[in-house]
């Protein structure tokens, strides 16, 4: 059976380990802090890549937009170092490197042995501090002209409510991420020192102040999830990242299909794994 050696490259943590072409994970997961330096980070991959020598291929799932011929990181993020997105990733290694964005890769890991399995066209929101994005349409990974699509961050309001990470104003991550929850919290309280804890806290004690700023925030993502899906028509969503375990799936399920103008979907919560970065990018690289 193929394998590969796959690594999820983010902007706090450097995982990796092998996985074999059922998605099935069969090597020791070695954790590591992001280095502050490129050097640093190159130095985790060759020791990974050192300790692996029987492997077929090598998978990074990254941070940051990656381009259509899956080789090279188009761009990067801010808390990766200078020069990440310029990384030689072929040069790492003699064996076949592939490439992908780490939200493609983990709708991947769903749409092939996860939630989203069965669902040829299917879109996954990762909640977690930001939004990441991934679309999956006619059993295919949408990448765009430039390998950029799925970046949600369209505009949920047009009078400049909210400033996002990326710059922009009142796009979809900052108001459906941890941190949008947080900054929800902050406007409805009046208190900047509130955090999503005190939130998610106070909802599972039944406090009226917090349960409606989270109903506030899960509307946001709902009203997100309707956009989308008049676009795309999805036989169904995957909510993955740390934020999704606290939403109402079957809610948000509801109040989605009440209000699209396409057929009915479904809403579901993402099955495949904290790992799932390094599994979709494990099993496109070793389909390709």
């Amino acid at each position: 059976m193929k394998k590969a050696l796959a690594f999820d490259i983010g902007g706090t943590k450097i995982y990796y380990t092998v996985i074999d072409e059922n998605g099935n994970v069969v090597g020791e997961i070695n954790k590591n802090s992001t280095p502050q330096t490129l050097d640093g980070i190159k130095d985790i991959i060759k020791k990974g890549i050192s300790d692996n020598p029987d492997v077929d291929v090598i998978a990074f799932a990254t941070a940051g937009a990656v381009n259509n011929e899956n080789t090279r990181v188009i761009s990067s993020t801010g808390n990766l170092p200078a020069g990440y997105r310029d990384i030689d990733f072929q040069g790492l290694s003699d064996k076949k490197v592939f490439v992908e964005n780490d939200a493609n890769a983990a709708a991947w890991a769903e749409y092939k042995i996860g939630s989203s399995k069965g669902c040829p066209n299917a879109v996954m929101l990762t909640l977690g501090t930001g939004v990441g994005g991934g679309i999956i349409l006619n059993g295919k990974l949408f990448k765009g002209k430039s390998g950029a699509a799925g970046e949600m961050h369209f505009k949920m309001y047009p009078d400049k409510r909210r400033q996002c990470t990326c710059g922009a104003y009142d796009c979809f991550e900052a108001y459906a991420s941890g941190t949008g929850l947080k900054l929800t919290a902050e406007e409805l309280s009046g208190n900047s020192q509130i955090t999503t804890y005190d939130v998610i806290d106070g909802v599972k004690v039944g406090c009226p102040e917090m349960t409606k700023i989270f109903n506030v925030w899960q509307n946001h993502i709902t009203q997100g999830i309707i956009g989308l899906a008049n676009i795309f028509d999805p036989d169904c969503f995957v909510l993955s990242g740390s934020m999704a375990q606290f939403v109402d799936v079957q809610k948000i399920e509801e109040e989605v299909n009440a209000e699209i103008v396409t057929t009915p979907t479904k809403v579901k919560r993402g099955s495949a794994g904290n790992y799932s970065g390094m599994i979709g990018a494990a099993l496109l690289a070793l389909e390709d």
